[in-house]
């Protein structure tokens, strides 16, 4: 409903009142709809369910069409992040939120700091979706806010054009409210956890929901040793319980992430369930480590023995308890867990490798696309890989291959800045530049996100600024480093009491009060120093 639909929808309510409602103004009134388009959680999830789903049929009649993100771990973070979208780009078209379980658990967890182990209170997740998407209301709410006041100074200037214009661009106004890939972990449980959980992620506004295939109370990042992964049919029932929570809830476009750490994961919690050879069971059970047996005596007490390929084996037991997996088999393990993902419910894939290689990924995307021919990818562009060393190994090996003569490079030394000039530096830079359109057209990349990037670009500024603060600089390290730059750089934060809400809380005191509104945006607010 356009804005001047809402004005005569409010009159007519308020003149059936019959004179009750006289201090209420259809305009104002239109005016807040207008800011508050979206009333729930399930709005959001609905909406941006639709915007993925449209997003990913775009993306399979043309690679070039991916989709990014960047993580958030606080609500004002991911409501910049749009914000500057729009500042530099003029749309949100295929711009998502990351909602990282490391960062909750880095930042958001009331223990501390945590590492990424599934540790901290699960529904911190949740209450971070909730956050994110007031926050991105509110950056509406506040765009919104300033053409209001520009249309209401058009129309007391009686310049109708300009009051036509405004009202078009609030009308066909783009909202900040984009879908936000969201971390589960692997489920903070049993099935039934993963369900309820999965609820309250989706009542806060999740449309798309991230469900590894590591044990739950054994849970590692995926850059970290020691990940246990759990068979198909356990990952599977998870898979199930967050279809069942979209459905319940009517979000029937939600989209599931399956990941697998499989390529990273060298162990298991149990042997499968296989009731004949061949079955998800047996195969998963085939990737087991183990020496066969002969006779009774070669086993030994607490062994456990099972048939494999026709054979019995025993495996490789821990002292955990945890099982082997043979070495060598965890991208035939990956390419299993993705087709068998994608033939069980999931929508996107999460492959998490221990480097950014094309190559790597596509080789390991194309066996799946035998099977799945429109498999796609949710990529990690992970801060935990060293990007600048890792592409210009990848450029020295190319080169290698190709016989040219790389004496000239030290390859275990290429992250010293005295390569940076170099050709092979520069090559390695432009690979790293195209890494997501590569990997989005020869891997079936279709979401490129970086899962912590504001962890780091936080602690890098405050570091700036601290050492020139409580340095020689002073003050000036704030005024040039910061303040200055936002200014030249039309940064709205510059106004900070505007971006947190005064001139919206202004305006909504002349609502209420009329003349009688006490409010803060008069000639002595510091703010308009900022012009």
């Amino acid at each position: 409903m356009s804005y001047q639909d809402d004005i005569k929808t409010v009159t007519n309510l308020r003149e059936a009142q019959r004179g009750k409602w006289a201090a209420i103004s259809p305009e104002n009134a239109a005016r807040m709809r207008a800011q508050n388009r979206f009333k729930t959680g399930l709005d959001i999830a609905k909406y941006t369910a639709k915007i993925m789903r449209d997003d990913m049929a775009a993306y399979d009649a043309d690679t070039a069409q991916y989709t990014q993100s960047l993580g958030c771990w606080h609500g004002f973070i991911g409501q910049q992040k749009l914000i500057s979208i729009k500042k530099h780009f003029g749309t949100t078209k295929r711009r998502y939120l990351y909602l990282s379980g490391w960062m909750v658990a880095a930042l958001r967890s009331e223990f501390g700091p945590l590492p990424d182990q599934s540790m901290h209170e699960k529904t911190t997740v949740a209450g971070l979706i909730e956050e994110l998407y007031t926050f991105l209301r509110q950056a509406d709410a506040w765009e919104l806010n300033h053409l209001f006041r520009d249309l209401e100074e058009a129309q007391k200037a009686g310049d109708s054009a300009r009051a036509d214009e405004l009202i078009a661009k609030i009308d066909n106004h783009e909202t900040h409210v984009v879908p936000i890939i969201a971390d589960i972990d692997a489920g903070f449980g049993n099935a039934e956890a993963t369900y309820l959980l999965a609820k309250k992620m989706i009542e806060a506004g999740a449309c798309c929901i991230q469900l590894e295939n590591q044990v739950s109370d054994e849970k590692q990042c995926g850059h970290q040793d020691g990940k246990v992964t759990v068979p198909h049919e356990d990952f599977l029932a998870k898979i199930n319980a967050v279809r069942y929570a979209f459905l319940e809830l009517g979000v029937d476009d939600g989209v599931i992430v399956a990941r697998t750490d499989s390529l990273g994961a060298g162990l298991t919690q149990k042997i499968a369930v296989t009731n004949e050879p061949g079955d998800l069971g047996d195969q998963y059970n085939s990737f087991l480590d183990g020496e066969e047996i002969v006779s009774a005596s070669d086993i030994d007490n607490g062994d456990v023995v099972i048939k494999q390929n026709g054979k019995l084996v025993k495996v490789k037991r821990l002292a955990s308890g945890l099982y082997q997996f043979k070495p060598g088999t965890g991208e035939d393990r990956v390419v299993l867990d993705c087709i068998t993902s994608l033939q069980n419910g999931a929508d996107l894939l999460w492959i998490e490798t221990e480097k950014p290689h094309v190559g790597q990924i596509a080789a390991m995307v194309n066996r799946i696309r035998e099977v799945c021919p429109d498999a796609k990818l949710v990529y990690n562009n992970s801060p935990s890989f060293n990007w600048t060393l890792n592409f210009r190994q990848q450029v020295f090996d190319a080169w290698e291959k190709e016989g040219k003569d790389v004496s000239a490079y030290e390859r275990a030394k290429l992250m010293s800045a005295e390569y940076d000039a170099t050709e092979l530096g520069q090559l390695a830079d432009e690979w790293t530049r195209n890494f997501q359109r590569d990997g989005a057209r020869e891997a079936g990349i279709f979401h490129h996100l970086i899962t912590l990037p504001t962890y780091h670009t936080a602690a890098l500024s405050t570091d700036s600024l601290a050492k020139g603060y409580f340095g020689d600089e002073g003050m000036l390290a704030y005024v040039e480093g910061v303040q200055r730059r936002e200014i030249r750089e039309g940064i709205a934060t510059v106004k900070h009491q505007d971006m947190a809400g005064s001139n919206i809380g202004d305006d909504h005191k002349e609502f209420f009060h009329g003349e009688a509104a006490l409010k803060a945006g008069g000639k002595d607010n510091t703010m308009n120093q900022f012009g």
